[in-house]
């Protein structure tokens, strides 16, 4: 058979003649009908794109490069492992660039306006010659496998001034992976200069918990009628704030923010306090007019000078180290205990025979880890 009569691979066992499909000559160069019988091999025409190295990594960072700060994060939320070596070494170095930063966390009811007040917080901040980034943590991403992409579009006058940052949520696959990956964003925003992370909740659970336990200020944004928010809301939630924003406290609504912030007052009086040394209060504001919100960077300000003067600050930050230290080792313990292949062969017998009380958890958790040890 001539070469022209060769049957395309592609082409079905059962293809009786070769007008079944085109021919494909080996890659040339020139036209169509008609090119030259002299074709040339095509030469390769897409390079491999240079990666970056350590170096660059670092130095981009450090020299506030948006799009290597973007490339970076990237990195680190990648969960493939020479990734995550890359990125731990590119850490490494940028760590003594860290903790020169104010950290906030923002949480709220629903319909409190939360996107509002961190794009008025956020701009006014940045128009005062601040850097910001703001940051999210969702535990829903966990179950979408998404992140949340609306970020930016939710606060545009924000995203467009030169001296913000916003970094839609990373998807973890667990709220312990997204709750590492926002860390080590917090900290690559800081080694790029943003002396201000604004960290926001999305969603409901343990995002709240999750943010107190890496920021140094907790912000919590309800609105009028504090007998009403109280009902859903849980108290633990309310503990965990260093201040709480009554949004939309403008117009007619005036009135009722004001007599809510007084309301909120008093039950903070019974409450212990989220700091050592700080007494929880609440402030009124308005985000969409821009009302109260210097007066809630004042608030900041000086909880940051009386914890520091106290070293309530710095400590905190020491047992948020140790506490994600611990933690990060439990995930990679229980990450490597239920992966072990003769774990996984062997639970769905030993559930069973719990389940039917023939043994007991004890036992089985004894059996188990015999199992997971002996095979390492």
């Amino acid at each position: 058979m001539t070469e022209r009569g060769k049957k395309p691979e592609w082409a079905p066992s059962d293809a009786s003649h070769t007008s079944f499909t085109s021919y494909v000559m080996q890659g040339v160069e020139g036209g169509h009908d008609g090119m030259s019988h002299h074709t040339q091999p095509l030469k390769k025409r897409f390079v491999k794109q240079n990666q970056i190295d350590i170096n660059q990594y670092v130095e981009g960072v450090l020299t506030h490069n948006r799009s290597i700060l973007a490339k970076t994060i990237t990195l680190i939320e990648s969960n493939a492992s020479h990734h995550i070596e890359l990125a731990q070494k590119v850490m490494n170095q940028l760590l003594p660039h860290t903790g020169r930063s104010v950290r906030i966390g923002i949480t709220g009811v629903p319909g409190a306006g939360k996107s509002t007040f961190i794009e008025a917080l956020g701009t006014y901040l940045c128009d005062a010659g601040h850097r910001v980034a703001v940051l999210a943590v969702d535990p829903s991403s966990s179950i979408t496998g998404g992140s949340i992409l609306g970020d930016k579009t939710r606060m545009e006058k924000l995203a467009s001034h030169p001296n913000a940052f916003i970094r839609p949520s990373p998807s973890g696959g667990a709220l312990g992976g997204v709750n590492r990956k926002t860390r080590e964003t917090m900290l690559l925003c800081e080694a790029a200069g943003y002396d201000v992370i604004l960290v926001e909740t999305i969603g409901v659970g343990q995002s709240e918990i999750v943010v107190r336990s890496m920021v140094d200020f907790f912000l919590l944004l309800v609105l009028t009628g504090a007998g009403d928010e109280l009902q859903g809301m849980k108290k633990g939630i309310m503990e965990l704030a260093d201040a709480i924003i009554i949004n939309k406290a403008d117009g007619d609504n005036k009135p009722r923010a004001l007599a809510a912030r007084e309301e909120y007052n008093q039950i903070l009086h019974y409450l212990k306090p989220a700091t050592n040394g700080w007494h929880t209060q609440a402030y009124t504001c308005s985000a969409m007019k821009g009302e109260g919100i210097s007066g809630i960077w004042n608030v900041v300000q000086q909880f940051v000078l009386v914890t520091n003067e106290s070293g309530v600050f710095t400590n905190r930050r020491r047992e948020q180290l140790k506490d994600w230290l611990l933690a990060m080792i439990k995930d990679y313990l229980e990450h490597s205990f239920f992966s072990n292949p003769r774990v996984k062969q062997t639970m769905p017998e030993i559930e069973n025979k719990v389940m039917a009380g023939d043994k007991t958890v004890t036992a089985a958790v004894q059996q188990l880890i015999q199992l997971y040890e002996n095979q390492k």
